[in-house]
C-alpha cells in the first residue's frame, strides 16, 4: 500500500508544480483580458494583436470599428484587441503616485523598526534591572548568612 502511495506521489508534485507555474498564471492573464476587454469604450486608443493602432469608434459585443485615420475605419473582431494605449498625461500621474506612495512606506517601515528598538530597549532594560536585582538580593543574604 505504501509503495502505491510513494509511486503516485510524483505524478502529484508534478501536477501541483505545473498548476502552479502554468495553469494559475495563464487563468489570472486570461481573466485580466477578458476585464479589458470588457471596458472598451468609443474615444479608447488601442493596438490590435497584428499591431495595427487606432481609436474605437463603434463597438458591440462581438466586433469593434476601429478609426486608423481620417478615411479608414476598419472592423475587427472584439477578441482581436490586445491592449489599450493610455494616455501619456494619465501615465505620467499614476508614476507620480507610486513615486509618493514608495516614498511613503520607507517612513512607515522606519516608524515601525524604530517602535520595535523601543520595545526591546525596554525588554533589555528590565531585564537588567531585573538581574541587579537579583543580584543585590544574593549579595545581601551572603552578607546576612557571615554575620
Amino acid at each position: 500500500m505504501k509503495n502505491q502511495l510513494l509511486a503516485i506521489l510524483p505524478m502529484v508534485l508534478i501536477f501541483v508544480v505545473f498548476y502552479f507555474l502554468l495553469i494559475r498564471p495563464q487563468n489570472k492573464k486570461q481573466k485580466e483580458r477578458v476585464q479589458m476587454l470588457s471596458l472598451l469604450k468609443k474615444g479608447d486608443k488601442v493596438v490590435t494583436i497584428g499591431g495595427l493602432h487606432g481609436s474605437i469608434v463603434d463597438l458591440n459585443d462581438e466586433r469593434v470599428t476601429l478609426k486608423v485615420n481620417d478615411h479608414t475605419r476598419l472592423t475587427f473582431e472584439r477578441s482581436a484587441i490586445n491592449s489599450i494605449l493610455r494616455d501619456p498625461a494619465k501615465v505620467e500621474e499614476k508614476k507620480a503616485e507610486e513615486k509618493e506612495k514608495k516614498q511613503e512606506k520607507p517612513t512607515e517601515v522606519k516608524e515601525i523598526n524604530n517602535s520595535q528598538e523601543k520595545t526591546e530597549e525596554k525588554k533589555t532594560e528590565q531585564a537588567e534591572s531585573s538581574t541587579e536585582e537579583v543580584v543585590k538580593e544574593e549579595t545581601d543574604k551572603e552578607t546576612a548568612e557571615k554575620s
